[in-house]
Formats: structure tokens, C-alpha cells, sequence
């Protein structure tokens, strides 16, 4: 840890956004069931998370499972969510002060994963570090409809009119509305495209592409990340000039 702390990149983020890819093709690669990269994929998850709780990151989301992976083969889809059952350790959370949020449409879950998210976020619901978001079920193409139709069911009931729509009223209708967009995007596994992950909340987020999967990434792996994000200069549509004095 001390190695770590002193490695520490000076400007951390406060959100940190991952697309976890890789760990079928890492399976595939060792002769093994694409299952097995997804429990070694846990393992990373367990040592990334407890890594950037103990930076100070605030904000942690992984893509664990979109709307899209309903297609895949229904033995992989079953092992996936007997899988997140398994894999939400609740010593992970309290050892950490970690609390859980889940993103993403639960209807279409198992009861039993149904009930297991949803007791995890219960008791960890009082922990004052870092928050732990789990997009399950989750694309945002989905999320932004579901969102157009609340903004439209309230005004269709008189409770908000149309010319009163912004940006801030559409992001409060997100199931991100709990927390800021994220500052740095992380996708392992060699792929360069968003996945429909977040689209709408990475519009400025600082984007890191790597070609190691995901059950090899590793704790010097997220540190080069934080490392290459810190160099990074954030403008937001400012020039240089501008956006100095409000760095320093």
C-alpha cells in the first residue's frame, strides 16, 4: 500500500467509469469455459475496488452486464447472474466502507439476483466511502428512453412543462441522477468503441483504452490509467488559457 500511496497520481477522480471486456477472449486463450473468465474477472473486481477505495476515488461504475448480453447463449447468461450472486461479497463492502448501487432495468432479472442486490444495498446503505455502481441489465440507449418517458408522463399530467426541459432536468431522470458524470473512462480488452455505456453522462469524460483483458488487469494497471488522466488537460469547450487559473 505504501508503494501504491506514493505512486498516487497528484489530480485522482472523483468517478471512475470501467468497461470490464476481455474476459471470455481470456478464457479462450487458456483452453477454458468463457465462465471461467468471468469468476476470474471477479477476482479483479474485488482487488480494483478495493484499490479505489482506498485512493479516495468516490465513484466507481462497472458495466457488468448490458441489455445486449440477454442474447447471448442462455447457459452463459446463467452462469452469469448465478455468478453475481456469488460474487457480491459482503466483507468486500463493509471491509471497505464500500456502499452499493445497482443501475439498470431489475424487471428483467431473477428474483433470486433481485433479492440479493437489493439486501446488499439495504446494508450497506450507511457506509460513507466510496460508492460501488453496478450497472446490470443496463444500456443507455435503454436508460435515456426510460428517462424521455418520465419527463413525458409528467408534463402529459401537467407537473412539467415542455419549455422547461434542460439538460439538468434529463440527467435527474437518469438512473445516474445519484452522483456526477464521470471523469475518466477505462475500457479493457483491446475494443475502442462506448458499448452504449453512459453516453449521455461521458460526454466530457477523459477516455483510456487498453488492450489488457480485463481478468489481467491489475492494480499498476488502474494506477497508469489514473497516471495518464492526471496528464490531461480538461477544457470543456475553454481554451488553455482559461481553464489554467481555474486549475491552479
Amino acid at each position: 500500500m505504501d508503494t501504491i500511496t506514493h505512486n498516487t497520481p497528484s489530480k485522482v477522480p472523483t468517478h471512475v467509469a470501467i468497461i470490464m471486456d476481455g474476459n471470455g477472449r481470456w478464457a479462450k486463450a487458456r483452453g477454458m469455459n468463457r465462465s471461467m473468465g468471468h469468476q476470474q474477472g471477479v477476482a479483479t473486481v474485488n482487488e480494483i475496488t478495493a484499490l479505489a477505495s482506498r485512493l479516495g476515488i468516490r465513484y466507481l461504475t462497472l458495466y457488468t452486464f448490458s441489455t445486449e448480453n440477454w442474447n447471448r447463449p442462455a447457459d452463459e447468461v446463467a452462469a452469469l447472474m448465478s455468478l453475481v450472486i456469488t460474487a457480491m461479497e459482503e466483507e468486500l463492502f463493509m471491509k471497505n466502507n464500500v456502499r452499493l448501487r445497482v443501475i439498470g432495468d431489475r424487471t428483467r432479472l431473477p428474483q433470486d439476483v433481485r433479492q440479493a442486490i437489493e439486501g446488499l444495498e439495504q446494508r450497506t446503505a450507511d457506509n460513507m466511502g466510496m460508492t460501488l455502481v453496478i450497472a446490470l441489465s443496463y444500456s443507455s440507449r435503454w436508460e435515456i428512453t426510460e428517462a424521455v418517458r418520465r419527463l413525458v408522463t409528467q408534463a402529459v399530467e401537467g407537473n412539467l412543462k415542455p419549455t422547461d426541459i434542460d439538460e439538468q432536468s434529463v440527467s435527474q431522470a437518469l438512473e445516474t441522477a445519484f452522483m456526477p458524470d464521470p471523469d475518466l473512462l477505462i475500457r479493457t480488452g483491446g475494443e475502442v468503441r462506448l458499448s452504449n455505456y453512459l453516453l449521455w453522462q461521458c460526454a466530457y469524460s477523459e477516455l483510456y483504452f487498453c488492450d489488457t483483458f480485463w481478468p489481467d488487469f491489475h492494480e499498476a494497471d488502474f494506477m497508469q490509467a489514473l497516471s495518464v488522466y492526471a496528464a490531461r488537460e480538461r477544457r470543456y469547450g475553454k481554451t488553455s488559457e482559461q481553464v489554467a487559473p481555474e486549475q491552479a
